[in-house]
């Protein structure tokens, strides 16, 4: 066999290297050391906060939570409500002719202000003028009628009064025998006959008295008809129409001369729906916006309703009294009004119930609100919503006032749930 001294070198350092026990047994101390302290440091930390953190969890479980509540009360409704108006004057009139003619005169145009009693106009009327001197000519001749009827029966009584004489003294001189039967009844019949005569003439005088009276009544018309020739002012106010110029054929009663309004104060008529029918009542104010004055409001009063809807429209009529002492308003203006709801009248029972919008909870069952019972327990109660006022809503049932609800109960709120009531004066405290 061939020995090979190369293969012989070589050999030692081709045997395979093995760590001694002691080298085994001290990385497995070092690994269990590692593992002890990475627990001591990282898993005990974890498990206490861990536990520290269910502790806390079940100390808030077992609180009573504290809840903003609010008490339940009447409030003044001051929401309002926008409507369209229609101002007029207080008193407004049309001035007609109420005689027949021309236009003589015109005293004030429009825009002018007049006084009671104020002559606007003046009106010729020469038919007039001629049916009244007509008139004073019949009663003249009544007259002179009347008269001459007087003379007849005055001169038919003293016929009678010689035929009462005549006739008896004949009927003496029958009587003794003197004169014959005959004659004293021919002077009895004589007597009739005057008297007949006396009767017939004191109903002529009686009838043309009543002909004196007749033409004095109708010269009495025609006079007064003569007195519209002037046109008066029937109350103090403005001109707002002249409809005639000087020498127009003006007809009594169908003419209009003009038209004259008293702006001192102003009427706006407003239609009311029926929802809010019953928050108007009269002496409530109201706030009145004109377009021609931006930025400008005026205050008014509501001075009279009409009690009742109009069923086309179901709307009620309110009148609107607004001051307008320097004439600033013009009758016939669009304006806006605004009606406040309620006025507070205190413990009013048609003065509303009204929460926040954010105590109703709209469920699948209704509108609810999150009540508060004596002992802190919640009761959702279902409740009948009103108007809505944005950020107020009104309560129409299911409330009573004085109730205690949550403020803002959210979708949480559960029924039977307890809480601590917290009012805005136990947190001003």
């Amino acid at each position: 066999m061939k020995y090979d001294k190369a293969s012989a070198t070589e050999a030692p350092f081709r045997r395979e290297w093995r760590p001694s026990r002691t080298t085994v047994l001290g990385l497995l101390i070092g690994f269990l050391v590692l593992g002890v302290l990475a627990f001591l440091v990282g898993y005990l930390p974890l498990q206490k906060r861990e536990a520290t953190l269910r502790a806390e969890a079940d100390a808030l479980g077992r609180a009573v939570p504290r809840v903003d509540v609010i008490r339940v009360a009447r409030v003044a409704d001051q929401s309002g409500i926008r409507l369209p108006g229609t101002m007029q004057a207080l008193m407004e009139a049309p001035i007609l002719a109420r005689a027949d003619g021309y236009l003589k005169r015109r005293l004030v145009d429009i825009g002018d202000r007049v006084q009671p009693g104020q002559i606007l106009a003046e009106i010729d009327a020469p038919e007039l003028d001629q049916q009244i001197r007509q008139a004073e000519a019949a009663v003249e001749q009544t007259q002179a009628a009347t008269e001459q009827s007087e003379a007849s029966l005055e001169q038919g009584r003293a016929n009678r009064g010689l035929a009462r004489t005549t006739a008896d003294r004949w009927k003496m001189l029958t009587e003794r025998g003197i004169a014959p039967q005959q004659e004293s009844d021919q002077y009895q019949a004589q007597l009739a006959a005057q008297d007949a005569n006396v009767r017939a003439l004191e109903k002529a005088v009686s009838a043309q008295r009543g002909n004196v009276a007749a033409a004095q009544a109708n010269l009495a018309r025609l006079q007064e008809v003569q007195s519209y020739r002037l046109v008066k002012a029937p109350f103090a106010g403005v001109i707002t129409i002249r409809n005639v110029d000087i020498g127009a054929l003006v007809s009594a009663g169908s003419t209009l001369l003009y038209r004259i309004a008293q702006t001192g104060s102003l009427r706006t008529f407003v239609n009311v729906p029926q929802d809010y029918a019953n928050a108007v009542h009269v002496g409530q104010t109201a706030t009145l916006t004109v377009s021609n004055f931006p930025g400008r409001s005026f205050s008014g009063r509501v001075t009279r309703t009409a009690n009742a809807l109009d069923p086309a429209s179901r709307t009620m009529l309110v009148e609107i009294g607004v001051p307008n002492p320097d004439g600033t308003l013009f009758p016939g203006s669009y304006a806006e009004v605004e009606l406040r709801g309620y006025e507070a009248r205190g413990s009013d029972p048609n003065t509303p119930l009204v929460v926040p919008a954010g105590a109703i909870l709209f469920r699948t069952d209704g509108a609810q609100v999150a009540a508060v019972q004596s002992d802190g327990v919640v009761h959702l109660q279902k409740v009948t919503v009103g108007r809505d006022y944005g950020d107020r809503v009104e309560i129409l049932q299911g409330l009573s006032e004085g109730a205690v609800i949550v403020a803002s109960p959210g979708d949480s709120a559960r029924e039977g749930a307890t809480i601590v009531p917290v009012t805005r004066d136990d947190q001003r405290k």
